[in-house]
């Protein structure tokens, strides 16, 4: 599983609806400590005994209440490992937060690539996305509903600076200069609820697969989707 910003009980109820169980997950890797994303990460752990894997930075900045008896291990940008049948390669990326990373998963045949939680694109994280069978690809906000939001100044700059989160223009960007040739799947995901909306996403990427067979998902946040294969 990637990140759990929730715990035990809505991690459950989430999952009911895809016809799986908590006891079926086989580990966590967590993208970083912003509680979104980090919040329920141990106290699933701990109750499901659970092995996390996280940066350093991540780690350090996490709420410790929940971490006794967690297995942890620390990840890092270059240094792939094994969960079972998947080989999991972290990269780095901008975002503020103390050591953030993301992943691709690929399990010898099929490769699996995701990208939310990052300010701006840079060679090193298209290279790590090139090649990918499958992408979840954050589309955060759109640039004049951001501007014309009642959000306060500072979380606006936050949000559309180069450590925060990816516009529809600069997440399409990032899809027109990785290499698709293998691509068949593509989930857009990580929407703001206030200040993005699917057609608008929709528009952003459209020109970007147009000619391909590129299927297209758009994640909405409260529902997520349904399982989705990234094999073709």
């Amino acid at each position: 599983m990637l990140d759990c910003g929730f715990g035990p009980r809505e991690l459950s109820r989430r999952l009911a609806r895809l016809e799986m169980s908590p006891e079926q997950i086989a580990g966590i890797i967590v993208t970083h400590e912003h509680l979104d994303h980090l919040g329920g990460v141990f106290q699933v752990a701990q109750q499901l005994k659970l092995p996390v894997w996280l940066s350093f930075g991540s780690l350090q900045n996490a709420p410790k209440e929940h971490l006794s008896g967690v297995e942890v291990h620390i990840c890092r940008d270059g240094n792939d490992f094994e969960m079972g049948d998947f080989t999991i390669s972290p990269y780095t990326v901008p975002h503020d937060a103390l050591e953030p990373v993301q992943y691709t998963i690929a399990d010898g045949n099929s490769k699996l690539g995701v990208l939310t939680d990052v300010g701006h694109a840079t060679p090193h994280l298209i290279s790590a996305l090139s090649g990918c069978d499958a992408l979840l690809l954050e589309f955060n906000h759109d640039t004049q509903m951001l501007a014309r939001s009642a959000y306060p100044g500072w979380l606006k700059s936050r949000i559309s600076g180069p450590f925060g989160h990816l516009s529809n223009d600069a997440a399409a960007e990032i899809l027109r200069e990785i290499d698709k040739a293998r691509l068949h799947t593509l989930i857009a995901a990580h929407l703001s609820q206030r200040n993005n909306t699917p057609d608008l996403v929709r528009a952003a990427i459209e020109p970007e697969i147009a000619g391909t067979d590129i299927a297209l998902t758009i994640a909405d946040q409260i529902t997520g989707s349904d399982w989705i294969s990234c094999v073709r």
